[in-house]
């Protein structure tokens, strides 16, 4: 029995062959280590006002003279970004602030947006590179708030502000490996981006110069260390490697650190009141 071709048949094309493609990845090692690291700190906290109690303090048998009678958080006091201090030479306090938090709600947030953004970065940075990003980040921000701000802030969300911004330029600049995966990864960025800026500058209490200046700061390492992946092997064993594996470590922590002391400086110079 014959049968008629349809138009269908005619319409049909073969499919192109799936090809499978090997991309690097890490375990989260560094992610999950500073998460641990900051909610421990984070126990410290609570923790400060009990033991520097004075009832605390009597019972060891300490008396200081002029020490207040209610117990303060002594973790915050010696970690958080307050600009006459670091001019008095505590340069630490432009790093220290990313372990700091002011309640359960700001961790919370914090490690959760490191959890989410910090896993995949680490696995397309590597361990190194992904620590690098991160404290530098978090330089940059508390770097911009000491220049801009006579306010004391803390927390990690200038690092994590680094972490979206790194993200976005890794998006940018392997985008015709990403093709259409692109376009909607990086407009998530934007609108991540957008609406915290924006909630930043809205609300009181919030540190949004430390935040700009964190996502410079992942822009900037970024921009000059981030990965930039290319296609080798031959079909089917192909496999994405980075160009910059050798040295992105030490062009990013440059970049960074080239344009941002020279602002830090700037804080001793000008001072905002």
């Amino acid at each position: 029995m014959s049968q008629y071709p349809t138009p269908e048949s005619y319409s049909q094309t073969p499919r192109p062959p799936v090809v499978r493609v090997s991309t690097p990845t890490v375990k989260p090692y560094v992610t999950y280590t500073l998460i641990g690291l900051t909610v421990f700190i984070y126990l410290l906290q609570l923790l400060g006002p009990f033991v520097t109690s004075s009832q605390f303090l009597s019972a060891l048998g300490i008396h200081i003279p002029g020490f207040p009678s209610q117990g303060f958080d002594i973790v915050q006091a010696f970690g958080i970004k307050y600009g006459p201090l670091i001019r008095s030479g505590q340069i630490w306090r432009l790093i220290t602030p990313v372990f700091l938090h002011a309640s359960i709600l700001h961790i919370g947030f914090n490690m959760y947006a490191l959890f989410i953004f910090g896993r995949g970065i680490e696995a397309r940075f590597g361990h190194l590179r992904f620590l690098a990003l991160y404290f530098l980040s978090g330089f940059a921000g508390n770097v911009l708030s000491f220049i801009l701000t006579p306010a004391a802030s803390l927390g990690a969300s200038t690092a994590v502000f680094g972490l979206l911004a790194a993200e976005g330029v890794f998006l940018v600049q392997n985008r015709a490996l990403l093709r259409e995966h692109f376009r909607r990864a990086i407009m998530n960025i934007i609108y991540m981006a957008a609406i915290n800026l924006f909630f930043g500058f809205t609300i009181a209490g919030i540190d949004n110069w430390g935040h700009i200046g964190g996502m410079l700061g992942g822009i900037l390492f970024t921009w000059f260390g981030g990965p930039r992946w290319k296609v080798e092997g031959l079909y089917p064993s192909l496999q994405v490697v980075d160009e910059r594996e050798g040295h992105g470590l030490v062009a990013g922590t440059t970049a960074v650190l080239l344009f941002f002391i020279p602002l830090a400086a700037l804080g001793w110079i000008w001072v905002v009141k």
